[in-house]
């Protein structure tokens, strides 16, 4: 496949969704850091315990990047389509279904776990926050099949406004931030998962119409890293750029001002970097190896905190080995290669099992807008709702929350999927 990539392909886009996404997956796995105490299991959060590692967010939250990445390629896709005289619908359905369809094993192997780690009388709250670990990823791909969703409009803008469109986003965010910030306004703060996302997308389609050459991109980035400064050093914003427990204010949940700040600088800096970065990846090993990354990236995504929770629950049931050394202490850093390596253990033959169903590609077929939309909102709906609280259910006999697991399942038959049917007569 590295091999057969034409020539005219910009191999830089495909490393920095690999580069966003493995970043992405290291964070997790070291922020994560459950303890032993009292012969339970804690759930210990690292940037909490130690305050300096929040300044490791800056690099480590690189969501920013990938919603960069896509604004190119949908701004590419979405100008294809419609010198092709191609349909929205045609356009849309198949990039859902690409997105959607890794999702549907996750949630059914999740399911199955509470519903019958609960029937076999494991504390429920042990099922919760294993579950909800688990699903946190699903969150982002809600925020991003949203955004996707208007590019239609979001490239009408731009085409239009230019620049102005993405100042225009900046703008609501500034106010969004102020009505919650000087004047508790109370949940308008929802809607930045908007401005601030659909901003950096905006970026995107600029790259695509090399409207950010290097040189102008650095500005770009000096600029964007001078306001994060200022915003965090002189405004109420914390220095980590994810939630932190006991922090009255989070820049990820939903994001803030200076999580754009954060994507202006990530995006300027990256851009920046293109030349010597597309020069690096004319090299047939380097880029293979972002190939195969490539191939099975949603679904490195997905179930990386699946196995983590795996080797957690494996060393609890061997009596807490390696659970014992204090978080954040000379002894725990060492042993950070040797979880690693454990990590990508159990993480591998989730990859070898569910990588085919990243593999299956998307229907070109049209399906009606009202199918589409509904669909659309209920799988939103139900990975929103799962990384907020959980399939796992305090009450009942099965202990799932059933009616938010059928959410994404039901919106897939809505859109008329193919695969989810076949997912479901071979589950």
């Amino acid at each position: 496949m590295a091999q057969k990539s034409p020539p005219e392909r910009n191999r830089y886009v495909d490393f920095l969704r690999a580069l966003s996404i493995l970043a992405v997956v290291v964070g997790h796995w070291l922020v994560a850091s459950p303890y032993m105490k009292d012969g339970a299991v804690e759930g210990g959060h690292l940037l909490g315990i130690l305050p300096w590692t929040q300044w490791l967010t800056w690099g480590f939250q690189v969501m920013p990047l990938f919603f960069l990445v896509g604004g190119f390629s949908n701004g590419m896709s979405w100008a294809a389509t419609r010198r092709k005289g191609g349909s929205y619908a045609s356009w849309y359905s198949g990039r859902l279904q690409r997105l959607i369809n890794p999702v549907l094993p996750l949630f059914l192997i999740w399911t199955l776990v509470a519903m019958f780690g609960t029937l076999l009388g494991i504390e429920r709250s042990v099922v919760a926050m294993a579950a909800q670990l688990a699903l946190i990823p699903v969150w982002f791909l809600a925020v991003y099949l949203m955004v996707a969703a208007v590019v239609p409009l979001t490239w009408m803008a731009w085409r239009r406004f230019g620049f102005a469109s993405f100042w225009m986003l900046v703008a609501g965010a500034v106010l969004i931030d102020v009505a919650v910030l000087r004047f508790d306004v109370p949940y308008v703060n929802f809607l930045n998962f908007a401005f601030v996302w659909l901003a950096i997308h905006q970026l995107g389609f600029a790259w695509s119409e090399g409207r950010l050459a290097p040189n102008n991109a650095l500005w770009w980035g000096v600029g964007g890293l001078a306001a994060l400064g200022l915003l965090v050093g002189l405004g109420p914003y914390p220095v980590a750029m994810i939630g932190v427990p006991g922090e009255g204010l989070s820049n990820s949940m939903p994001p803030t001002l200076a999580l754009l700040a954060l994507g202006i600088a990530q995006s300027g800096f990256a851009l920046a970097l293109q030349p010597a970065g597309r020069r690096m990846l004319d090299g047939i090993r380097i880029w293979t190896s972002v190939v195969f990354v490539n191939g099975m990236i949603m679904t490195i995504y997905l179930w990386h905190l699946t196995a983590f929770v795996l080797v957690m629950i494996a060393a609890w049931l061997l009596g807490g080995i390696g659970l014992d050394v204090p978080p954040g202490s000379a002894a725990w850093w060492l042993a950070r290669p040797i979880w690693f390596a454990l990590y990508i253990a159990a993480l591998f033959p989730l990859i070898m099992a569910f990588a085919r169903y990243e593999r299956a590609s998307g229907s070109d077929k049209a399906v009606a807008h009202w199918r589409l939309i509904v669909g659309l909102l209920l799988i939103c709906a139900g990975l929103g709702a799962t990384a907020a609280i959980s399939i796992a259910s305090p009450e009942g006999v099965t202990g799932v929350r059933l009616w938010l697991v059928a959410l994404p399942f039901v919106g897939a038959a809505v859109a008329q999927f193919g695969p989810v049917h076949r997912l479901a007569r071979s589950g």
